[in-house]
């Protein structure tokens, strides 16, 4: 299997997204910009968008692929909502390319504070998000 490259977590880090959103103005600003990154975010070929790799409790379809070379994680994911795209490129920043230690150190809770996002997304949306950083935290037996 062959995951598709993409440039969260090695040229967009979760520093740049977090400038990113706290010079946004407002949450529509915030909004566009997590649609405009989900748009850097490749198409997980139809090959990988396997029942398995779907993330369950999230209201859209989101699937999710891994592998693991050596020490470091690598992930893809894709899904069929434009904001589910975005949100999901803000937790690849955070976990690609890191190594489970790192996954488990990582203050993904701060992260999306500092994101100022949660309080603006559905109760659906938000469990979604929690719901592919759990399968990350999983995968990688943190």
């Amino acid at each position: 299997m062959t995951l598709p490259t993409h440039p969260f977590g090695t040229e967009v880090t979760t520093k740049s997204i977090i400038a990113q959103m706290q010079a946004a103005n407002g949450w529509e600003d915030r909004y566009r910009n997590v649609i405009q990154l989900g748009k850097k975010l490749p198409a997980l070929p139809d090959s990988l968008k396997q029942e398995q790799l779907k993330v369950s409790g999230c209201e859209s379809q989101v699937w999710l692929a891994h592998q693991q070379d050596g020490e470091i994680f690598h992930f893809a994911a894709d899904s069929d909502a434009r904001i589910v795209r975005g949100l999901i490129t803000l937790v690849l920043a955070a976990y690609e390319g890191k190594t489970a230690s790192e996954i488990r150190a990582f203050d993904i809770d701060g992260y999306f504070d500092s994101l100022g996002l949660m309080a603006h997304l559905s109760p659906s949306r938000g469990n979604g998000l929690w719901a592919i950083v759990g399968q990350i935290k999983t995968l990688a037996g943190a």
